[in-house]
């Protein structure tokens, strides 16, 4: 990652006889377009996501980080969507505890599920840092998802082989083939984190099935959030290492009981996502999760905790690997297309036929003017090998060089995001592995909205990171080095 090329010194030169056509005024999209939100929040900022399918809806319940100041934090907030790019916000829907002396003064992250008599049952982390133990798995139950009922006396703590102030994040789910309902629960032994499992067939009380997976990761890490489902005829566990990488893992198994086999690649995305939970219409699978804010809400800053919602479509390979896809409904949805303008082009840049091909001299680029609103941008990328680097600048500084970048490294099989002007040398923020070796073609999708960004590339991986600046500043194709075509190139919102 280490490769010393003298960009910013040599770009004021290069760059003074940029030049490109002028940009033309595009016609305006129809007065009654509604813009599309394909990156949910709510006024609070969305934490740990707990999704719900039902009736044709994703109900996105999650922890709603208000940062007001106040002694409780974390109440459940509720969002809705049929198409993932339009959403309902219902609000708080359940409370965090009255006083300090509450169980739930605030909530964690559970679960809602629906029983046999169309109750709604949500369990939740009731913590309270004045406790011990501090954290406890708590027990609502509701007729309309909007309106809850606590019950008390449901509540339990970990016995004394867990540990008592992590045990959180209960996640519950029938199993036909046993007749009985299991819970899945993040806790620790002394030597690791694991993940338990209770069984009830009441929901109401809950017997220690003892422990179903522990950490096969080296790290003795938590693993946060856990789901379980079955979808395509494998099992799929889902958690969130809470150190050191903080990324959300997967793992496959053949039946309920495991046992779960790690894939050689166990991520769809980097550490701009995390939390995620796995839930399926029946047909389609998703993996919901978030992208925090930075600290200080500046784009040179590290990840903090809670932001938008996130929600990856997941497809299944032929060997029950999963890989992260464009969400079809948002395809459909955001259909407005339009080719930019180029505003600036280097003059080692050729054009023709509706593509830009870079010479492989230093720094080149093609940008445009910037994105307002809500956008998709789309491009194929042709001819690049393994000496150089390209990609999508955004926020670019006084020398023409993009301060949040989306980089392919074809000689480290690495994709990054880059905050900082200099991709080459300073290590990126986020990271995925990249087998370019076989590959002649990218397709190249970009979904941008409310300071929030995913990339997704061959439809094989996810890239989601925090830019603020991304919407309201310039935007640019990129090359360091590197002799790359980029073919249809377009926006759609």
């Amino acid at each position: 990652m280490k490769r010393t090329v003298c960009i910013l010194l040599a770009l004021a030169l290069l760059l003074c006889g940029c030049s490109g056509p002028g940009a033309t005024e595009e016609p305006q999209a129809e007065a009654d377009r509604n813009e599309a939100v394909v990156f949910p929040k709510s006024e609070a900022l969305v934490g740990d996501t707990m999704p719900f399918f039902e009736d044709g809806k994703m109900n996105i319940f999650y922890l709603a980080d208000q940062r007001d100041g106040k002694l409780g934090y974390h109440p459940w907030g509720l969002l809705r969507t049929e198409d993932y790019w339009n959403y309902e916000d219902l609000g708080i829907v359940l409370p965090y505890g009255e006083d300090a002396t509450d169980q739930d003064i605030a909530l964690g992250t559970g679960c809602v599920i629906k029983d046999k008599q169309g109750t709604y049952h949500a369990y939740f982390t009731g913590h309270n840092d004045f406790y011990e133990p501090k954290e406890a798995v708590m027990h609502a139950t509701s007729e309309d998802m909007l309106h809850w009922t606590k019950h008390p006396e449901d509540t339990f703590t970990a016995p004394e082989a867990y540990s008592a102030n992590d045990f959180r994040d209960p996640y519950v789910f029938y199993v036909e083939s046993e007749q009985r309902y299991w819970m899945l629960v993040v806790t620790r032994t002394v030597e690791t984190g694991v993940i338990v499992k209770y069984s009830s067939t009441d929901l109401c009380k809950w017997k220690d099935e003892g422990i179903f997976f522990s950490d096969d990761m080296g790290y003795a890490t938590n693993m946060e959030c856990p789901s379980l489902l079955e979808f395509g005829g494998k099992w799929y566990l889902c958690f969130s290492d809470q150190w050191p990488d903080r990324v959300v893992h997967y793992r496959i198994g053949e039946s309920v009981n495991g046992p779960f086999r790690k894939p050689e690649q166990d991520t769809v995305d980097s550490n701009g996502f995390y939390a995620g939970r796995l839930e399926t219409d029946g047909e389609r699978l998703y993996l919901v999760g978030w992208n925090g804010t930075k600290i200080g809400h500046d784009d040179a800053n590290d990840y903090d905790w809670g932001g938008n919602a996130v929600i990856h479509q997941l497809a299944q390979r032929d060997d029950g690997t999963l890989r992260p896809v464009v969400n079809e409904k948002i395809l459909a949805g955001m259909n407005h297309r339009t080719e930019p303008v180029p505003l600036r082009i280097t003059d080692t840049v050729k054009i023709g036929n509706g593509a830009y091909t870079m010479a492989g001299d230093l720094y080149e680029l093609v940008r445009f003017e910037a994105l307002e609103q809500t956008s998709r941008i789309e491009a194929d990328i042709s001819g690049f090998d393994g000496d150089g680097q390209f990609g999508f600048g955004f926020a670019p500084d006084l020398e023409n060089v993009g301060t949040l970048s989306y980089v392919f490294s074809p000689g480290e099989n690495l994709v990054k995001f880059c905050n900082t002007e200099n991709v080459v040398e300073d290590d990126p923020q986020s990271w995925m592995e990249f087998d370019f070796s076989n590959q002649e073609t990218l397709h190249v999708t970009i979904l941008i909205g409310d300071g929030v960004a995913t990339l997704y590339l061959n439809d094989e991986l996810a890239l989601t990171a925090r830019m603020y600046r991304a919407q309201g500043t310039d935007w640019e194709l990129f090359g360091i080095n590197s002799g790359v075509t980029w073919e249809n190139v377009a926006v759609y919102d």
